[in-house]
């Protein structure tokens, strides 16, 4: 979750000074920035208010679009002449069925194709199109493209040449996750923009203020990212969750049987998440003492850390994220959970 619900023309509390810097940026604007920091931050929302106030006509004192003029009514219907929005196919087809009924579902669910979530070389080669028109009452264009990482090996290297050769009043806006994935090609062709963790504390009292009871665990829970712990908090999954959580504390091969068959339709990415997390804590307890997704299950996590080594849990982590690679598409789902809380409660024989 990167937006949020937040009111046009607004951002985050946490995001205050990054607003500040990014206007002492305007002066002298690059053609390409970089935007990266954890998931679940706000990332996405704060670069979509810098676009909005580039292309506005009448931007206020503080550098926020006025939402008034005609510019930024185009830019709310994602309609603006000079503003291109880049992303996969997957995150198109998750905003339309959000409000899309019979027959404005998205084409491809009625096609029945999985859409793609890598951003497609289509997709950048369509923005040469784009830029070759001239710009609308002579002002910017803008290019937001996110995730950067989504980025595949041809679409990273049509990208590379548009950003080597930059054409005039254009400006890029690449938000990632993960900069560690980008090409060094592109990275180098950017201004990077750090986007940091919110303040504990001021993450805490916003999810407060949204009417999230136990702020503080939920956030712990989603390493300090206040927008993944409002949008974990307002999902169905806790429940499945707290029992996958429940069987972790007290592994057991039998039991491990009777949660697979349990848990079998929830999603396997976040189950393997939850799994990592967990056996994240118990090697930062066995290391260092420290607790930082699940601190309010230290008591169960310090009894398991002291029955395992610290080298088997290095190679259950190792084994966790080749899980969460292939949880996408598994044969069986039943299966997949069986042989991972197996492996789990084998760590502690």
């Amino acid at each position: 979750m990167e937006n949020g619900d937040i009111a046009a023309g607004d951002i985050y509390p946490w995001q205050r000074a990054d607003w500040q810097r990014l206007q002492q940026m305007r002066e002298r604007l690059p053609h390409a920035i970089l935007f990266h920091g954890n998931a679940g931050i706000g990332k996405v929302a704060l670069v979509e208010r810098f676009a909005a106030a580039l292309l506005c006509e009448r931007p206020r004192e503080d550098g926020h679009a006025c939402g008034a003029c005609d510019s930024c009514g185009w830019f709310a219907q994602y309609g603006h002449p000079d503003y291109r929005r880049v992303r996969p196919d997957a995150l198109e087809d998750v905003d339309a069925e959000e409000t899309a009924d019979g027959d404005d579902a998205p084409a491809a669910k009625k096609s029945g194709k999985t859409p793609s979530k890598d951003i497609r070389i289509e997709q950048v080669r369509a923005l040469a199109t784009f830029m070759n028109v001239s710009t609308h009452r002579s002002g910017l264009r803008v290019v937001l493209l996110y995730p950067a990482e989504a980025l595949n090996a041809a679409s990273a290297n049509a990208l590379l040449k548009t950003l080597e050769e930059p054409p005039p009043a254009t400006v890029f806006l690449l938000v990632t996750h993960r900069i560690d994935r980008l090409l060094p090609t592109i990275l180098s062709r950017c201004r990077q923009f750090a986007l940091a963790m919110p303040d504990a504390a001021a993450a805490a009292r916003w999810l407060a203020q949204q009417d999230l009871r136990e702020p503080e665990r939920w956030l712990a829970e989603q390493g300090g990212a206040p927008l993944a712990a409002l949008e974990a908090a307002s999902g169905d999954s806790g429940a499945e969750r707290d029992e996958l959580l429940a069987h972790l504390a007290r592994p057991g091969e039998a039991a491990a049987l009777i949660v697979a068959e349990r848990l079998q339709k929830a999603p396997l990415a976040r189950l393997v998440s939850w799994q990592q997390r967990w056996l994240y804590d118990l090697l930062s307890l066995k290391l260092c003492g420290r607790v930082r997704y699940f601190p309010h299950l230290r008591a169960p996590l310090a009894a398991l850390a002291a029955q395992v080594s610290a080298d088997r849990l290095q190679a259950a982590l190792r084994d966790a994220s080749r899980r969460r690679a292939v949880a996408d598409h598994p044969l069986s789902a039943r299966l997949f959970i069986e042989d991972m809380l197996l492996a789990y409660a084998g760590l502690f024989r």
